[in-house]
């Protein structure tokens, strides 16, 4: 089995707000919150530490991510914010909250800061083990509104933060999912001062003129970390999607696409309380990387952005996945499409690592 390096996952976020424990299998994590407001709002978990190691799954993406206010649907008011500094309250409490996990688990969780952390957690999963590996964390900015001056851009880059995603709805940064605009003058100035730092850009949830501007403007790496193809899904009436104009800037600045295999974003219309998993083949999720592939002429900018437990879980992806572990059944479905053996660990885990050595600091 190829290694998995996923582009997305809203850990501590859950730890915070449903008290998920991610050292748990998402079998037991299940059983705990049988009937519970948990599943209620963000459906069954994919996701634990047991899972990770049957799926090999070495790196992660970890967010911060946290909740306008005006988007909040749910009694539950934790990781939910109505200013900016209580944003940045909680986003930090999210940051400290893995800086804990990799100080007082380094067996089964660490920090990426560097090309050195991610060397050191490549070496060991490349060493045989009774006892399991740890998984590797490099810390992505879901939503922006957390930095309530560039000047601070210093202090989360000192503390970790390795990519940020300016928006998730509007922010005051730029135009988002469901809050379509533009890139706002703060926007512009918060892209210049991340170049100066070599943040990674995430142009996910960002509205396309905004998307646009930024492929334009932003001299640092830019990824799209999850995402789906908006020409696959025509009648989707959604701007959380990447346009094949979004797609082939992403690829001109040699950067990367994470596939999320999502029901939702891989068929328009399909929902948990009105369909059927079996109507969404976890095959729609090799078409959408074989889009990708198609359009750059190889198979070295796309790779997955799961975003499991990020608001959907076992309800609403593929029936072929119980896990994140199962992400490994698309090995088969990209070798019928004449994937080679370097394509698929490529888009299983090289190409998000190549980007990583590339923009990581050494030390």
């Amino acid at each position: 089995m190829p290694l998995i390096v996923d582009g997305h996952a809203d850990i501590a976020y859950n730890m915070l707000r449903y008290r998920r424990d991610y050292t748990r299998s998402a079998a037991e994590t299940r059983q705990i919150e049988i009937g519970s407001v948990t599943v209620l709002e963000n459906e069954d978990s994919l996701l634990g530490w047991p899972d990770y190691q049957r799926g090999k799954v070495a790196v992660i993406f970890a967010t911060l991510y946290a909740t306008p206010a005006r988007w909040n649907k749910s009694e539950n008011t934790s990781q939910v914010y109505k200013s900016f500094d209580e944003a940045h309250k909680l986003y930090y409490e999210q940051l400290m909250t893995y800086h804990h996990m990799t100080e007082t688990m380094p067996d089964k969780f660490r920090l990426i800061a560097s090309s050195r952390d991610l060397n050191l957690i490549l070496d060991n999963w490349h060493s045989p083990t009774e006892s399991g590996h740890p998984v590797g964390m490099v810390v992505l900015m879901e939503g922006a509104d957390c930095i309530r001056h560039p000047s601070e851009l210093e202090e989360w880059y000192e503390l970790g933060i390795r990519l940020i995603g300016p928006a998730w709805v509007g922010t005051r940064y730029s135009g988002g999912w469901r809050e379509p605009g533009p890139l706002t003058k703060d926007g512009r100035a918060l892209l210049s001062a991340m170049a100066d730092y070599n943040f990674t850009l995430d142009l996910s949830h960002m509205d396309e003129p905004a998307a646009i501007e930024a492929l334009d403007i932003y001299r640092g790496s830019i990824v799209g970390t999850h995402g789906n193809c908006l020409s696959l899904l025509p009648n989707s009436n959604s701007n959380r999607h990447f346009s094949d104009r979004i797609i082939e800037g992403i690829i001109e600045r040699d950067g990367m696409v994470g596939i999320v295999p999502f029901n939702s974003y891989l068929k328009a219309g399909w929902s948990s309380s009105k369909n059927i998993r079996a109507d969404v083949p976890l095959s729609l999720v090799a078409d959408h990387i074989d889009h990708v592939c198609q359009i750059a002429g190889d198979a070295l900018h796309v790779g997955i952005g799961s975003d499991f437990d990020g608001g959907f879980g076992v309800q609403s992806v593929p029936p072929e996945i119980d896990t994140v572990a199962d992400l490994q059944n698309l090995v088969s479905l990209l070798q019928a499409r004449g994937y080679s053996e370097t394509d698929i660990a490529n888009i299983f885990s090289g190409n998000w690592l190549a980007r990583l050595q590339r923009n990581l600091p050494t030390s």
